[in-house]
C-alpha cells in the first residue's frame, strides 16, 4: 500500500516552532518532488514549501519565506518541514504530497501530487 503519513503538528504559542514529517511507506520518495501545502476553514489549499528529488532545489511561498525550511533524508524515506517563528495565520491542517515530475516552482500548483497524505494539524495561539 503506497502511502504518506504526516507528523509533528500540534499546538504551540506564536513565535514558536514544529517540525513536521512525511514519510513514505510501500515506496521511495527519492526520485519525487515533494510539496508541502496548507489549508485553513474556509480559504483555499495553498502551496507553501516544495523539493525537488535531489534535494538541491527549494521553493517557498512567500507567506513563509524565511520562516520555514523544507529538506528531505531520502535514507529514512522521509521529507521534514521546519516551521519557526510561527504566526496565528499559519494555523492549518498541513499535508504533504509527492510527484515524479518538478515543483511548481512559483506557477499554480494545481495537478502536482500523485500521492498525498492525510494530514497534521498546526495550531497557532497563546
Amino acid at each position: 500500500q503506497l502511502q504518506l503519513v504526516e507528523s509533528g503538528g500540534g499546538l504551540v504559542q506564536p513565535g514558536g516552532s514544529l517540525r513536521l514529517s512525511c514519510a513514505a511507506s510501500g515506496f521511495t520518495l527519492h526520485s519525487y518532488a515533494i510539496g508541502w501545502f496548507r489549508q485553513a476553514p474556509g480559504k483555499e489549499r495553498e502551496g507553501v514549501s516544495c523539493i525537488d528529488s535531489s534535494g538541491r532545489i527549494t521553493y517557498y511561498a512567500d507567506s513563509v519565506k524565511g520562516r520555514f525550511t523544507i529538506s528531505r533524508d531520502n535514507a529514512k524515506n522521509t521529507v521534514y518541514l521546519q516551521t519557526d517563528s510561527l504566526k496565528a495565520e499559519d494555523t492549518a491542517v498541513y499535508y504533504c504530497a509527492a510527484d515524479p515530475r518538478a515543483c511548481w516552482y512559483g506557477y499554480s500548483w494545481y495537478g502536482f501530487g500523485a500521492y498525498w497524505g492525510q494530514g497534521t494539524q498546526v495550531t497557532v495561539s497563546s
